[in-house]
C-alpha cells in the first residue's frame, strides 16, 4: 500500500506540477484575443461619453467653461482606483483567481452608472427639477453621480483587463504586445460600434419607452445608446470569464513582509526603485495625455460650436446646426475607430520598418501635433464662410471633409497611445519582477495626473481667449511637438 501511495503522490506532484508549469508559460493567443475584446464592451461606453456627455451635460444647463470640470471625475478616480485595484489585484485570493472578480465587479458598475446617467433628466424631474429651468440641479447632480460610478468603473475594469493580459503573455516581449495591440483593436471596435450608435439619431424608435416628458429625441438616443453597450459589455464579458482561466495568487516565501507594506507605501516603493526606462516612458505618456485630453473632451463640441457656428444655448435654430455638428463629429470618431483598427493590427510592422517603438512614437507625435493645429485652418474656413453665406449657414463640403479628414489622421498616434506605453509597462515590469497590476497604475498616473491639470485648466483657458476649443487645442499641439522630441531623444 506505501508503494501504492508514494506513486500515487508522485503522479499528483508530477500533475500539480506540470499544471503549475503550464499555468506560467504564455498562454494562446485566442485566450489573450478573448480576454482584450472586453476592451470592446469598455470602449463602447467610453466612445459614447467621449462623443455625447458633454454636450448632453451642457442641454442639463452646465456651461461650457465648467463642463470640463466634470471630467475630472475620470482622472481622480483613475489616480486613485486604478492603481489601487491593480495593486490588490496583484495579491487577490479569491479561488475566481486574481483579475477576474475585480472585473466582474466593474461589469456590475457599469450597468448601475449607465443607469444613473441616461434616467437623469427623469430622476431630477421626478423630484422637482422643472422642464422649462434652464439649470436643471437635481438632473445634474443625479448625473454627476453616475458619471463617477462610470469611470470608477471603468478603471476598475480596465487596469485588471491589461494585467491580465500581461499574465497570459507570461514576460514575452512579443507576446506582451501583440496582446496590447489586440487590446487595442478591440478598442477600434468599442469606438466603431459607439460613434456610430452616437451618429443615428433614431436610435430611440428600437427603445420607445425611453422617451418622456423630461428627456428629448437626444436625450432618448443616449439612453438606447448606453442599453446597446451594457448588453455588449455583458456578453464579451461572461464568455472571456468563462473561458480563460485565471491564475490563483498563492503568496510566495517573503510575501508576509511585503504584506505589512501600506498601499501608498508600495507606490511610492515603486517610484524609489523605477529605472530610467520606466521615468522616460511615463514622461513621454504625460506630454502625450496632455496633447490629447483637450482634443478627446471637446471634440465632438469643437464640431458643434465651431465648425458648424451652432450654439447648445441658443435658439432652436443654433440648437439643431450644434446638434448636427455633434452627430457629424461622431460620424469622425468612426473614422477615427476605423483608422485605429487598421493601425493597431500593424504596430508590429510599422514598429520594424521604423526601427523600434522609440522612433515610431515619435513620428506619430509630430502627426498628431500637425492635425491639432490644423483645427485652427478649418475653424477659420468655418468661420469665413459663415461671414459671407450667413450665419446659420452650415459649412462647406470641402470644410466638413476637411474635419472628418483630420479625425480620420488622428486614428494613426490613437492606436500607439493606446497600445505600445502598456505594452512597454508590461515588458518593464515582468524583467523587474514588479507586478503587472501595480506597474499599470503607476504608468496610469502618468495619463491621470495630466487629465486633472487638462480639466482644470482647459475651461478658464478657453474662456480667457473667447470660449471656444481652440485654445486647448493649440495647448496640445505644443505638447505634442515636445512629446516627439522626448520620444526620439531620450526614450530608450
Amino acid at each position: 500500500m506505501s508503494g501504492l501511495q508514494e506513486r500515487n503522490s508522485a503522479v499528483a506532484l508530477e500533475t500539480e506540477s506540470s499544471s503549475s508549469k503550464a499555468i506560467n508559460e504564455p498562454s494562446p493567443l485566442r485566450k489573450m484575443i478573448s480576454v482584450a475584446s472586453i476592451a470592446a464592451g469598455i470602449q463602447f461606453g467610453w466612445a459614447l461619453q467621449l462623443s455625447l456627455l458633454t454636450p448632453y451635460v451642457q442641454l442639463l444647463g452646465v456651461t461650457h467653461t465648467w463642463s470640463s470640470i466634470i471630467w475630472l471625475c475620470g482622472p481622480i478616480s483613475g489616480l486613485l482606483v486604478q492603481p489601487t485595484v491593480g495593486y490588490y489585484s496583484d495579491r487577490c485570493k479569491s479561488r475566481f483567481g486574481r483579475r477576474r472578480p475585480f472585473i466582474a465587479a466593474g461589469t456590475a458598475l457599469v450597468a448601475v452608472a449607465v443607469f444613473l446617467i441616461g434616467y437623469a433628466a427623469d430622476i431630477g424631474h421626478s423630484i422637482g427639477d422643472k422642464l422649462d429651468e434652464p439649470f436643471k440641479l437635481k438632473a445634474v447632480l443625479c448625473f454627476f453621480v453616475g458619471f463617477t460610478i462610470l469611470d470608477v468603473a471603468n478603471n476598475t475594469l480596465q487596469g485588471p483587463c491589461r494585467a491580465f493580459l500581461g499574465d497570459l503573455a507570461a514576460g514575452d516581449a512579443r507576446k506582451t504586445r501583440t496582446a496590447n495591440a489586440c487590446f487595442s483593436f478591440f478598442m477600434a471596435v468599442g469606438n466603431v460600434l459607439g460613434y456610430a450608435a452616437g451618429s443615428y439619431t433614431n436610435l430611440h424608435k428600437m427603445f420607445p419607452f425611453t422617451m418622456t416628458k423630461a428627456c428629448d429625441i437626444y436625450c432618448a438616443n443616449l439612453k438606447s445608446c448606453f442599453f446597446l453597450s451594457i448588453t455588449l459589455l455583458l456578453i464579451v464579458t461572461i464568455i472571456s470569464l468563462w473561458y480563460v482561466e485565471d491564475k490563483q495568487w498563492s503568496p510566495e516565501k517573503g510575501d508576509n513582509e511585503v504584506k505589512k507594506t501600506l498601499f501608498f507605501g508600495e507606490i511610492f516603493g515603486a517610484f524609489k526603485v523605477m529605472k530610467r526606462p520606466m521615468w522616460m516612458l511615463l514622461i513621454v505618456t504625460a506630454l502625450n495625455w496632455v496633447a490629447w485630453f483637450p482634443f478627446l473632451l471637446f471634440d465632438t463640441d469643437w464640431m458643434g460650436r465651431e465648425v458648424y457656428g451652432g450654439d447648445s444655448k441658443g435658439d432652436d435654430k443654433m440648437k439643431k446646426l450644434y446638434n448636427q455638428g455633434i452627430h457629424v463629429g461622431a460620424l469622425g470618431l468612426m473614422l477615427n475607430s476605423i483608422v485605429l483598427g487598421f493601425m493597431s493590427i500593424g504596430i508590429e510592422w510599422f514598429s520594424r520598418k521604423m526601427g523600434g517603438a522609440k522612433r515610431l512614437w515619435g513620428a506619430v507625435n509630430i502627426i498628431l501635433a500637425v492635425c491639432l493645429g490644423m483645427t485652427v485652418l478649418v475653424t477659420k474656413l468655418a468661420e469665413d464662410h459663415r461671414r459671407t453665406a450667413g450665419a446659420l449657414a452650415p459649412p462647406t463640403d470641402g470644410i466638413r471633409a476637411g474635419a472628418l479628414t483630420l479625425f480620420a489622421l488622428l486614428g494613426i498616434p490613437l492606436a500607439i497611445t493606446f497600445s505600445i506605453p502598456f505594452a512597454l509597462a508590461s515588458i518593464i515590469s515582468s524583467d523587474s519582477g514588479a507586478g503587472q497590476g501595480l506597474s499599470l497604475g503607476v504608468l496610469n498616473l502618468a495619463i491621470v495626473i495630466p487629465q486633472v491639470i487638462v480639466s482644470l485648466g482647459a475651461g478658464p483657458l478657453d474662456a480667457l481667449f473667447g470660449g471656444g476649443n481652440l485654445p486647448g487645442f493649440v495647448l496640445g499641439a505644443i505638447a505634442a511637438a515636445i512629446s516627439s522630441v522626448v520620444a526620439f531623444t531620450v526614450l530608450p
